[in-house]
């Protein structure tokens, strides 16, 4: 599940209404919500990365809980209409922070975006999807195979498959791989024989959605198979935003912390504030995936908020050495794009 880049936003139903006092804060109206009469409450529109999922459960259950609303805020959750490009949108007043996974976070960076990401909230595994019993039993088979990854025809589904497959031992021209466009419809891609393979995709989500329709399939891990492993979710906003906004956002780290205490403790609240904040899935199928891709999230979020040095340099110099980013841009300084100074 590609973190996705664009810029026409649609937003979710409102939990509560509000009087708006200004841009960045605003009050409750007590005729509707008398809990927050007279309280006054800092506005963070956060954009998601792709539709409504349970990877954002510590944010839909701190809603459900108020727990935002504790640590004076209301968050609203905004969902891409199609791509965009958030750090876009921040620097055109319409988000505060949007939620994008490690890999676009450095690839920004490396081209000069001012992005700044502030605290790691979901860890997952993921990596590359295959329909068993196609001749498809470790990575080195996945040479010369096609591939739907979202930014197809550019070089990213190559050099995943490409490094899994040589850290296998097997040795193949990269331009042997075929490449579809699936979007971020991977078990459609497979499903169809678009596709041999899909990737990038998360485990908890893809897999239990590709068994639920009867697709019989698997996946090799980036992390087993000499990928860095950025099967996670951030949070992150711009430099000066940053600087503006760091109380608020300070804020929002420790509500989505106690949120995810919550998840921890417990599940089965977790699961009915999620299918009350979606809504149930209609037909069978889709409770079927609903019920199996949650119970494969719940495991899936760090106490630990905080991300390593090291981490994001392993990851510029893959970037780099499989030709993901310009010789020009193969660099930047960790610091300007990732602080740990709220995430503790």
């Amino acid at each position: 599940m590609y973190a996705i880049a664009a810029s026409i936003i649609l937003l979710l139903l409102p939990k509560h209404i509000y009087v708006f006092a200004n841009e960045n804060e605003q009050t409750c109206d007590p005729s509707v919500d008398q809990k927050c009469s007279n309280t006054k409450l800092t506005h963070i529109r956060l954009g998601l990365e792709w539709f409504i999922n349970p990877d954002h459960l510590p944010l839909v259950v701190a809603i459900k809980e108020g727990i935002f609303e504790d640590f004076g805020l209301n968050v609203e959750l905004i969902e891409p209409k199609d791509h965009w490009e958030a750090e876009k949108e921040i620097l055109d007043g319409r988000l505060d922070v949007a939620v994008t996974e490690p890999l676009h976070l450095a690839v920004d960076a490396m081209n000069s975006k001012p992005v700044l990401g502030f605290s790691r909230f979901l860890h997952t595994d993921g990596g590359v999807m295959y329909k068993k019993g196609v001749g498809i039993n470790r990575p080195s088979d996945m040479c010369g195979r096609t591939i739907s990854y979202p930014g197809s025809p550019g070089p990213g589904g190559p050099a995943i498959v490409q490094t899994m497959v040589e850290a296998d031992g097997g040795n193949c021209d990269i331009s042997s791989y075929g490449k579809y466009n699936g979007g971020f419809y991977h078990t459609d891609a497979i499903k169809s024989g678009n596709a041999d393979l899909a990737t990038l995709i998360f485990w908890n989500f893809e897999i239990p959605e590709a068994k639920a329709q009867n697709v019989d399939v698997d996946f090799f891990s980036l992390k087993d198979f000499g990928v860095p492993d950025f099967c996670q979710l951030v949070l992150f906003t711009t430099p000066d935003h940053f600087g503006v906004m760091k109380e608020s956002l300070r804020k929002l780290v420790l509500a989505m912390r106690k949120a995810t205490g919550i998840i921890h403790r417990n599940p089965d609240l977790a699961r009915e504030h999620y299918l009350s904040y979606v809504g149930e899935a209609e037909d069978e199928v889709g409770k079927s995936i609903q019920i199996a891709t949650m119970t494969a999230t719940l495991p899936a979020f760090p106490n630990d908020n905080s991300m390593s040095r090291d981490y994001y340099e392993r990851l510029m110099s893959w970037l780099s050495s499989t030709g993901q980013v310009s010789e020009e841009t193969n660099s930047a300084d960790v610091a300007k794009y990732w602080t740990n100074e709220i995430a503790w």
